[in-house]
């Protein structure tokens, strides 16, 4: 894997630096929520590159098939 660098919300890095530096737990399930929702999008934007990269037809549907799958868009929405 590739060293890449990501974002996140200056509120979510805040609430990092609270909890793992001074000792704050008191936002644990905020952070949890945060970093599930931002590693969701990264999974979901990996998906799609895939899609929109892939050498074959069929890695290309399959990518595309489960990006809508997470996406949550319905079967008779896709063409």
């Amino acid at each position: 894997m590739k060293n890449r660098n990501v974002q996140i919300p200056y509120e979510l890095f805040f609430q990092l630096l609270q909890y793992f530096l001074m000792e704050n737990y008191e936002s644990e399930e905020i952070i949890r929520q945060g970093l599930e929702r931002k590693l969701d999008t990264m999974v979901n934007r990996e998906l799609y590159s895939k899609y929109k990269t892939a050498s074959t037809e069929e890695e290309r549907e399959k990518s595309r098939q489960e990006y809508l799958d997470r996406r949550g868009i319905p079967e008779n929405f896709r063409r």
